[in-house]
């Protein structure tokens, strides 16, 4: 386990503290959606951290082609219908780009700042001519809507239990996720950006934001800046 991260529960748990059976039983919510919408029609599409293939099951059924990348062979293993590569995400280096690069799960708010520039540096290493890159980004109340709890449609309940400030920027976020049947909790380090702090990280990667994809800012797509 990487320090700072944790889980518990039934199943597998990922170095950063994911449980691999409850992101099983997560439903795709509107990411398809909003992926759909600011991408072309059969996008070729390298999902990075693609986990057990919630949201990488429903482009595939939208006429998407997709590399799903993520470091747990555990979660990699529940991915049907895409070609699939065990990797870190930062270490990537693959010999060909893609119409658009995906960046989702809040992975731009890693704890690390080295291991979010090299995943940035990842996003616009592999871009394609006239692609994109779609990044998903916390929500301007993550940190300080705490605690919170979400009855979820499905029939789970979701609580962010606690968010702490740790240094240097980062909080140390304690999460519990309760099922009839199971529960898990997941500990996570995550730096907060705002809106500027966000431009300035992709300015770094040679990337600028195109345009938010939806009226909270979670969604945002990028492109070279030199474009």
């Amino acid at each position: 386990m990487r320090h700072g991260y944790a889980g518990t529960g039934p199943g597998a748990i990922t170095p950063d503290g994911c449980a691999v059976e409850f992101y099983s039983r997560l439903p795709v919510r509107d990411e398809p959606d909003v992926i759909a919408a600011a991408v072309p029609a059969g996008a070729h599409i390298l999902e990075l951290g693609s986990g057990v293939g919630r949201v990488t099951h429903a482009l595939v059924d939208r006429g998407f082609t997709v590399t799903a990348v993520d470091e747990s062979p555990e979660m990699l293993e529940r991915v049907r219908g895409a070609r699939t590569l065990c990797a870190s995400i930062e270490d990537l280096d693959l010999d060909e780009t893609f119409d658009v690069v995906l960046l989702a799960s809040f992975l731009v708010h890693s704890g690390d700042l080295e291991v979010r520039r090299s995943m940035l540096r990842v996003c616009a290493q592999h871009l394609a001519a006239g692609g994109c890159v779609l990044i998903q980004r916390e929500g301007a109340d993550y940190h300080t809507d705490v605690p919170r709890q979400r009855v979820d449609p499905a029939g789970f309940t979701v609580r962010v239990l606690s968010s702490e400030p740790i240094g240097d920027g980062v909080r140390s976020v304690h999460a519990e996720f309760e099922f009839p049947d199971a529960t898990w909790t997941q500990t996570f380090l995550s730096r907060p950006l705002t809106e500027k702090q966000f431009e300035e990280a992709l300015a770094e990667a040679g990337l600028t934001v195109d345009r938010y994809l939806t009226e909270d800012g979670i969604w945002a797509r990028a492109v070279p800046s030199h474009r």
